[in-house]
């Protein structure tokens, strides 16, 4: 393959054969394609798209890049949730138990953080000690111990696209339908899954903008998944303010316990309820929508919940903290409102930003992540504020190898009173859920 003439001929929009793309695959997962060409053929790709036959071809090269894991000996449904991406998106964290208490088990395979949206890895790691590096056997063992198991690409799991996602982040090709489509579903089928729902988020901390992008992206995946024989919904849901009041790593597992324990910021509480509803609906555990809602509330109320998500991070070598007292940074900056109002917007991709701007996530493929680094919201929209009231709260910048501490933390005050829009009147709420793609 010549991989020059590859890129030429997806740049002029020309449509690639299937053995092209098994080839790129093979050849920039074994090293014989540099980055840089790699990179070239993504921005071609993200410029030009793929057609199905590409897009099929792209996403089975991903797949079968490594192993393919076999659940059918372990009794039960599998199901699993994925996320587009969004700010503030710790839902997975208190998902995946409340959906395994139900009788549902859930083997997900998670990402890092991608451009400003946070990834469910990097939260996982802010817990001491946990493993997020299982092989697939010990995988399969934590899955039929507690009914759940979170971990990410292993060297046999769909390592290309775990190449490919880390450079898609740092290439400015993350938005990309295609592209977004075919990562999200070679390592969802390389899990051995019966079962997903799709959670496609659309808004400002999105990368899908517009509804027309989430359907279209949604409409993709959902018929990816039918190809392959599995059962699939996805649910295109706002992410026009990020999700929960706190934004980092080890704040956002804690928020996650929050929900775990009953006491839930709202639009947590009320998104897994929906996804995982959809989830036991798949899984056979709930007849009805109105019957899964019914059960994840039950288990998040009695602490079972909770409990099955100590089970797998004790199996996965980690500690919950019994006091979160040094598990966060403690100096905090405050930003206040220059007027009296409502909150009628909050940008989410610029908040995402200011995350990463703090060391919660990652500007280079080899940055450190700073877990202890956060961002508390103060005020959601709708919620009044007073002349000179805090907005938002962050933590002193301290890591060492990015921009001067002073320099940081003047960025993140401008660019989260830049993100608020405070206005006369109360805005109409917006629901969380806003079409459910079945």
């Amino acid at each position: 393959m010549n991989a020059v003439e590859l890129i030429r001929r997806k740049r002029d929009g020309q449509e690639l054969a299937a053995e092209d793309v098994r080839a790129f695959v093979r050849g920039y997962t074994d090293g014989a394609i540099p980055d840089y060409q790699a990179a070239a053929l993504l921005m071609a790709i993200y410029f030009r798209g793929l057609g199905g036959a590409e897009l099929d071809a792209l996403t089975l090269a991903m797949l079968h890049s490594g192993e393919v894991v076999d659940l059918s000996d372990l009794a039960g449904a599998k199901v699993d949730k994925h996320s587009t991406g969004g700010v503030g998106d710790k839902i997975s964290l208190h998902l995946a138990p409340a959906v395994a208490a139900c009788g549902v088990k859930v083997p997900m395979i998670s990402g890092r953080g991608l451009g400003h949206t946070g990834g469910t890895l990097d939260k996982l790691e802010a817990i001491p000690g946990f493993s997020v590096d299982l092989t697939v056997e010990r995988f399969r063992e934590v899955l039929a111990d507690c009914g759940m198991a979170l971990i990410g690409q292993t060297a046999k799991l769909a390592p290309a696209d775990k190449k490919l996602y880390a450079l898609r982040d740092v290439t400015g090709t993350v938005e990309s339908i295609p592209l977004i489509a075919a990562s999200i579903m070679s390592k969802k089928l390389a899990e051995g899954i019966d079962g997903l729902v799709l959670d496609v988020k659309v808004g400002s901390g999105a990368f899908m903008k517009t509804a027309e992008e989430a359907r279209k992206l949604a409409a993709t995946l959902v018929d990816i998944g039918r190809r392959a024989g599995k059962k699939v919904a996805a649910l295109i849901t706002d992410m026009d303010q990020p999700l929960g009041r706190w934004l980092g790593n080890a704040v956002e597992v804690q928020e996650s316990i929050e929900v775990l324990s009953g006491r839930g910021e709202p639009d947590l509480v009320e998104l897994t309820l929906a996804l995982g509803a959809e989830m036991l609906r798949l899984g056979g555990a709930a007849e009805t929508v109105e019957e899964g809602r019914d059960k994840i509330a039950a288990v998040l109320k009695d602490g079972s919940a909770l409990e099955r998500f100590r089970r797998c991070v004790e199996l996965q070598g980690g500690e919950l903290p019994v006091s979160t007292r040094g598990w966060f940074a403690e100096d905090t900056a405050r930003v206040a409102t220059p007027q009296a109002g409502f909150v009628t917007r909050i940008d989410a991709e610029a908040v995402g930003l200011s995350a990463i701007a703090l060391g919660a996530g990652r500007l280079r493929k080899e940055d450190a992540i700073d877990p202890s680094t956060w961002i508390w919201l103060k005020k959601k929209v709708g919620e009044p504020v007073e002349l000179g009231e805090d907005l938002a709260w962050f933590s002193t910048p301290r890591q060492a190898g990015r921009e001067a501490p002073a320099s940081v933390a003047s960025q993140v005050t401008a660019q989260l009173r830049a993100a608020y829009t405070v206005g006369p009147e109360r805005p109409t709420p917006r629901p969380l859920v806003l079409e459910t793609l079945r």
